[in-house]
């Protein structure tokens, strides 16, 4: 393998990151490396999870872990586009219009069920989370840098709510459930009395400029010819499947790449395998596609037969050696 080493400089403070997430965060291990993937491959990470599990843990925990602010946004069906972006207002003293930035102008921001809120709100979210920038009165303003987005959803509770299109969804890198803690991390949970004192004590583990030459290295993280077959036979197979009427976008293909490439660099490789590639094709893929024969309602199973097509996909494509 000809890649170049990632230096330590690189490393040490991604894998710092991680283990101080993982302090606050007593879930899944492969949660908070999930959220460092989308981090470092500037992408946004859509948790879809029964409330309780940590969720907003997660968020906080990754926010100040890295030392940037994070604002949270309960969305509700009368959350407005104003309410996220902000809006330009007159100023009686200076006879000026000013415009009043929202709590979208955050470097990690926690939309919190999304799903609540309405087409139009959903929209102008996902539009900025596209962009990196919102729009108004003629003028684009520039949203911070990093910028992530950790949005939740109730795959249960559907009372009330407008799921996000399948063209809205494709926005976001990764989709993940949560799912409970084990008893032995649940049993420290307890013991430390919750996860607020830690939170409280958490410090910076990043810095802003680690973090950007962090998102540097995962560009240049190597992938060979072979495996860059094996991404592009992956998605091709998600446009053929009799499974799924919708297969997977060209943007969608973008995303599963970089994701392999951040999935190396968590791992402490400067270069992609076939492990990267299965580690991130479901979380990655599984939203993108839709299935074409859907089952009866089952709110807990939502999302079950995409995530079984594209792991069917994975399980006969043959993996490069």
């Amino acid at each position: 393998m000809s890649a170049v080493p990632v230096p330590a400089r690189v490393l040490n403070p991604v894998a710092r990151l991680v283990a101080a997430v993982r302090t606050a965060y007593r879930g899944p291990a492969s949660a908070v490396e999930d959220a460092v993937v989308c981090l470092l491959a500037r992408g946004h990470l859509l948790i879809e999870d029964v409330p309780g599990v940590g969720k907003t843990t997660l968020a906080t925990a990754l926010g100040r872990s890295l030392g940037v602010g994070v604002h949270r946004i309960q969305f509700t069906p009368d959350t407005l586009p104003s309410d996220i972006l902000g809006l330009t207002v007159f100023n009686a003293r200076t006879q000026e219009f000013e415009f009043h930035p929202g709590p979208v102008f955050t470097p990690v921001l926690l939309a919190d069920e999304i799903n609540r809120a309405t087409p139009k709100t959903q929209a102008a979210l996902l539009q900025a989370m596209n962009e990196r920038a919102v729009s108004s009165d003629g003028v684009t303003r520039p949203l911070p840098e990093p910028f992530l987005v950790l949005a939740t959803q109730n795959p249960v509770e559907y009372l009330g709510t407008y799921p996000l299109p399948e063209s809205q969804l494709d926005r976001f890198l990764m989709r993940i459930s949560l799912g409970y803690p084990e008893r032995s991390e649940e049993r420290r949970l307890l013991i430390a009395g919750g996860a607020d004192r830690i939170l409280a004590a958490l410090a910076p583990e990043m810095s802003l400029a680690e973090l950007k030459e962090a998102q540097e290295a995962t560009e240049k993280v190597t992938v060979v010819d072979k495996l860059m077959d094996y991404v592009l036979e992956i998605v091709a197979r998600t446009r053929k499947s009799r499974e799924l009427i919708l297969g997977v976008s060209p943007r969608g293909a973008q995303g599963f790449f970089r994701a392999v490439q951040a999935r190396a660099l968590v791992s402490g490789r400067a270069f992609a395998t076939p492990d990267d590639v299965k580690r991130v094709a479901v979380p990655v893929l599984a939203h993108r596609v839709l299935a074409s024969l859907p089952g009866a309602f089952d709110a807990t199973a939502v999302g079950r037969k995409e995530r079984d097509a594209i792991q069917r996909i994975l399980d006969d494509v043959p993996v490069p050696l």
